[in-house]
């Protein structure tokens, strides 16, 4: 843990961020002055600290290495090499994360603390800008103002967003993002007396961290697992992106880049859902794949749907188009309808229960002919698997 990043890694990472800063440059007529970052443990390892060294690139710093190749310090990148404003990055941290790279937690508060105290113009330094306007307004100490690090309590994992939107247990939009930060406002960093801190509630810094940002973003390291098909994704991105609509008052751009080819690729969160949606949930190759499994493949179908109303639920990120095609393929097919049905009709049900619920949330326009339909097909599949069809 204590050489993350690598040297590969955050020469890789560099690439990464200047493609994701020009992109909202180029579409937003400025770069973002804060972001929230998610960086998590597997991820990491894997790629030897990619989205840890993207950290520090934002920043405009670079590890420092002891003669045991291990990263204990940061110098500071000049502005005259850096050719940009220092991005406020905010950092939630899986609690993996947490545990893995304890050395790793400190040096990122390190670079952010190193960063604020710089005395720089506010136009090329967002981030000691920010945390002199909080030392101002709060009258709070140059530590506390300075905390960027957050994670769950100690023993604690994962932020229960993804539970709340897959069992449909939330009313208000912003109830979402209100329990992201409940779960994840713990600080890693220093406290009013410069003391290092573990994990202490610090709710107020985290609100007023998030209220300033204006980008979110996840790196992904792997062709394997895409944003639809894990539930983990929406929780983590998709919470941190809602939090920040409440606390800002307007809905951030979310990002996301592959490094895993030479070129790293940098799209908008909306771009990915429907890479993935035409890639997976709507090509026959890939449904038909699953469905050569049986029960299990009905599940997964159901799951990578379910996983999609996730990202309405938590970034407004489908397009109408997604839930109409879902629907005509799965549902409105009276053949491939069947094979659902006969394979896994509890995985069906809930397919056509997202579907109804989608609509009834707003995620999608659907006519009064079509959710007719869909509520007939639902009721049909209801008594199938209560046994009284």
């Amino acid at each position: 843990p204590y050489t993350v990043p690598s040297e590969i890694a955050f020469t890789r990472a560099e690439a990464v961020v200047n493609s994701l800063l020009e992109r909202h440059r180029t579409e937003h007529g400025r770069y973002p002055r804060a972001m929230a970052l998610v960086l998590w443990g597997l991820d990491n390892i894997k790629t030897q600290g990619e989205g840890v060294a993207q950290a520090l690139w934002l920043l405009g710093v670079r590890p420092v290495r002891d003669q045991l190749n291990r990263a204990t310090e940061v110098e500071v990148i000049p502005l005259e090499k850096l050719k940009r404003p220092r991005i406020d990055v905010t950092m939630t941290v899986s609690g993996i994360f947490r545990d893995l790279f304890g050395a790793t937690m400190g040096l990122l508060d390190k670079a952010v603390r190193c960063v604020a105290a710089l005395d720089e113009p506010p136009e090329m330094n967002y981030l000691s800008l920010h945390v002199a306007e909080q030392m101002s307004g709060d009258t709070c100490s140059f530590d506390e103002a300075a905390v960027r690090v957050f994670s769950n309590a100690p023993g604690n994992y994962g932020t229960n967003v993804n539970f709340m939107v897959m069992d449909s247990q939330w009313e208000r939009d912003d109830t979402l993002g209100d329990l992201f930060v409940t779960r994840k406002c713990f600080a890693y960093g220093r406290d009013r007396e410069g003391r290092t801190i573990e994990g202490r509630e610090a709710r107020h810094a985290m609100d007023r961290a998030l209220s300033r940002v204006e980008a979110a973003y996840q790196n992904i390291d792997t062709f394997e697992i895409g944003i639809t098909d894990v539930d983990h994704y929406f929780e983590y991105l998709g919470g941190v992106a809602k939090a920040v609509e409440k606390r800002a008052s307007v809905r951030p751009a979310i990002y996301l880049s592959d490094t895993l080819t030479r070129d790293a690729r940098v799209r908008t969160l909306e771009e990915t859902v429907r890479l993935e949606t035409r890639a997976k949930t709507l090509n026959p190759k890939w449904y038909e794949g699953m469905l050569k499994h049986g029960f299990r493949g009905v599940a997964e179908i159901e799951s990578h749907v379910a996983n999609t109303l996730g990202w309405s639920a938590t970034a407004d990120a489908v397009d109408d188009w997604v839930y109409r095609e879902v629907a005509k393929t799965f549902v409105f097919d009276e053949e491939m309808l069947e094979r659902l049905r006969s394979l896994n009709p509890h995985s069906a049900r809930s397919l056509v229960a997202r579907l109804l619920e989608a609509a009834g949330r707003g995620f999608w326009e659907a006519d009064e002919e079509t959710l007719n339909r869909l509520r007939e097909i639902f009721a049909g599949l209801e008594d199938k698997v209560e046994g009284v069809a």
